[in-house]
């Protein structure tokens, strides 16, 4: 069986960072070994504030030590990143991603740069933007930014699905194989657009919007954590596009029925598996 590493955030209540991907990855039938940038006891958007401490980048590196001493790294097939709290953890992640594809040179690596929104802006540490471009975005062989992060790593304003083209060829040229979009803004249509870019085609998928009073938080990186999935069960990109278009529907559709802003990642499950929504798939360019 294969297995995938995912080192980002973790929160002790409610779905976001790796509490909102390794669930979601293990359902899909795949072995998840989390390594946590930080532990909140919940995410950030709540209004009461959170407890909790971030994890020294050491603590990265120590960890992966420890997995090649009993010699596991060759049975992992991806690596997945996300939230990273200072500099030195987007280094100590190029490391571990580096000592993974030498013992696996088949293994992927999954770049999800969370760095912010258009709503909050950029919401790293000093420096970690520029860590990602300059870390991890060349060794990336998927990222999967927002619009927002697309335009911070590629210089790129995104007022157009042209402009949203145009932002993720350059962030070809910068190094990763494959561009995933998980969330375009700049399509004010009603609907909620995401684009997949490879080198010779790009795609856009797009479906209805589901309003909340307030925002899910963790939806980028359960995108992230089924496209992931869908890879390394070596689904085609656009099939693993697709799968993960519907499936996160699917779960959101659900959360509304809830009246809740917490995904219900766990009522939601069968999703990952068989999405019950279908929505079309277009080649754009």
């Amino acid at each position: 069986m294969k297995s995938i590493i995912s080192i980002q955030s973790h929160v002790v209540y409610g779905h976001a960072g790796n509490s909102s991907a390794v669930f979601p990855m293990q359902r899909m039938g795949l072995e998840v070994w989390p390594i946590h940038t930080v532990q909140f006891s919940n995410h950030t958007q709540y209004q009461q504030g959170w407890t909790g401490q971030k994890f020294g980048s050491d603590d990265i590196r120590s960890l992966m030590r420890g997995l090649d001493n009993i010699e596991k790294l060759s049975e992992c097939g991806a690596v997945l990143s996300g939230y990273q709290g200072s500099a030195d953890q987007c280094r100590a992640v190029a490391e571990a991603v580096s000592l993974v594809k030498d013992r696996n040179h088949s293994a992927l690596y999954v770049c999800d740069p969370v760095m912010g929104d258009p709503d909050k802006g950029c919401i790293v540490e000093d420096g970690v933007k520029e860590a990602i471009r300059q870390n991890l975005l060349p060794i990336a062989d998927v990222i999967i930014p927002n619009q927002f992060e697309l335009s911070e790593l590629t210089g790129v304003k995104i007022d157009s699905i042209y402009d949203a083209v145009t932002a993720c060829k350059k962030a070809l040229d910068l190094g990763p194989k494959m561009v995933l979009v998980k969330h375009l803004h700049a399509l004010t249509d009603g609907a909620f657009s995401m684009i997949l870019a490879m080198p010779k085609a790009c795609y856009l998928a797009q479906r209805p919007s589901i309003d909340f009073d307030l925002q899910p938080v963790g939806v980028g990186d359960l995108i992230s954590a089924i496209f992931t999935s869908c890879l390394v069960k070596n689904m085609s990109p656009v099939t693993s596009f697709r799968h993960a278009h519907n499936a996160v529907y699917g779960v959101l559709e659900i959360t509304k029925d809830y009246g809740t802003w917490e995904l219900q990642t766990i009522n939601a499950q069968y999703e990952f598996v068989e999405p019950t929504h279908e929505f079309n798939i277009v080649k754009i360019a």
